[in-house]
């Protein structure tokens, strides 16, 4: 049984001391070195860094694709180095949202099944989450896709897609790992848009980018070098923000 959310006041993702080490010995890569951060309700925060400085590497140990080799990670007011396999998994599903880079769609089911899916395995009858699916799509710009495979869709359609997979449910964190790749800077402001919208309703939003337009939209920029916070940056967020 997966544990309740931990109390509204702590915040939904904190990362404290977090490092991850690759391999051992002479052979171990460090990908990041005693990282905190936290990330509150209604909070957007970008991260920023050259490649190899360990963005991708901090959103996977925050949404527990990932397990660091020291320090702790709550998401939703549980450590997730508590939780088994199980309850990672009914947490995932429930509360924590996750674009993937590479979309990370199921090619055999279509793009509305695909978003359909986290719902499902969570107990949600297939026609309220069709419907909770179908509002998402539309939420994106995809609802003409709803009954197209993956193969069928467009990169830019594919990755909105994959949003809309994120944002269904009642999801109090969001994780964004580089959203916009797929899109042309129209496309990708009206994700951030979204993104943003989602973070003033009341969702902590962590945000992969190397785009600083698209980190304009958030409340805080963390720059990360050789996997560790070289600089945080407070910013005053396009479109909403507190």
């Amino acid at each position: 049984m997966t544990p309740a959310p931990g109390p509204p006041e702590s915040p939904p993702l904190r990362l404290t001391e977090v490092s991850r080490v690759y391999g051992t010995g002479a052979t171990a890569v460090p990908a990041l070195r005693g990282v905190s951060l936290d990330v509150a309700a209604g909070e957007l925060v970008a991260v920023m860094g050259p490649s190899g400085s360990g963005k991708s590497t901090l959103l996977n140990l925050a949404g527990g694709l990932d397990r660091p080799t020291s320090g702790t990670v709550t998401t939703c007011g549980v450590d997730l180095g508590t939780l088994r396999p199980a309850e990672l998994a009914a947490l995932r599903r429930r509360h924590v949202g996750y674009v993937f880079q590479d979309f990370n769609l199921i090619p055999s089911l279509t793009a509305a099944e695909n978003v359909m899916l986290p719902r499902e395995l969570d107990g949600v009858r297939a026609a309220a989450a069709r419907r909770e699916a179908l509002a998402a799509l539309e939420e994106v710009g995809v609802a003409h896709a709803a009954d197209r495979f993956p193969e069928e869709l467009s990169g830019g359609e594919r990755q909105r897609v994959a949003i809309a997979r994120s944002l269904v449910g009642e999801r109090r964190v969001i994780l964004a790992d580089e959203p916009t790749g797929a899109l042309d800077t129209p496309a990708g402001d009206e994700i951030l848009r979204l993104l943003r919208g989602r973070s003033d309703a009341g969702a902590a939003v962590l945000l992969v980018t190397h785009e600083a337009r698209y980190a304009g939209w958030a409340d805080r920029v963390v720059f990360l070098q050789d996997g560790t916070v070289a600089d945080v940056t407070e910013a005053t967020p396009i479109g909403g923000g507190r």
